[in-house]
């Protein structure tokens, strides 16, 4: 990556975006944040934020000892994606600001809303993988913690 936060020495900023950032967008951000300890800026958004977290996913969270107390969905917009290296789209398709020049990426990942603990961790899980794959392309020289993910 060749972006103007990296070219400044300051670590990549990347927006997670979906479409009620209850859910998979949150889930990113936090997984981002505590594997990258600071390496990696994340963002998340929606572009029809709900009231809050989704119950079941903050459940499923806070079980992996990630901290959800003071996420609450924010509206995504344009300006977000333009200050950020890296746009990771998670379900708000045609609903997404386009902004020229952008980088932009598309996690096809199902929605955690209203499904069962299994289903939300196995959505979880997934998200978790990419995480940690997005981190090792974006800082390679970070040491990655252990996954919170057990078997």
């Amino acid at each position: 990556m060749t972006d103007t936060h990296l070219d400044a020495g300051a670590p990549p900023v990347v927006v997670f975006a979906c479409r009620a950032n209850g859910g998979r967008s949150v889930a990113s951000r936090l997984l981002t944040e505590h594997y990258a300890q600071g390496r990696v800026v994340a963002v998340s958004a929606g572009t029809e934020p709900g009231e809050h977290v989704h119950p079941e996913v903050a459940a499923v969270l806070t079980d992996l000892g990630l901290d959800v107390s003071r996420e609450s969905p924010t509206l995504l917009t344009a300006e977000m994606i333009a200050d950020s290296d890296l746009a990771i789209t998670q379900g708000c398709g045609e609903n997404c600001p386009y902004v020229p020049g952008a980088r932009y990426r598309d996690w096809p990942l199902d929605d955690p809303k209203g499904k069962d603990e299994a289903e939300v961790r196995r959505i979880v899980a997934d998200i978790d993988a990419r995480v940690r794959d997005l981190i090792a392309e974006l800082v390679p020289d970070h040491v990655l913690p252990p996954s919170v993910i057990t078997t």
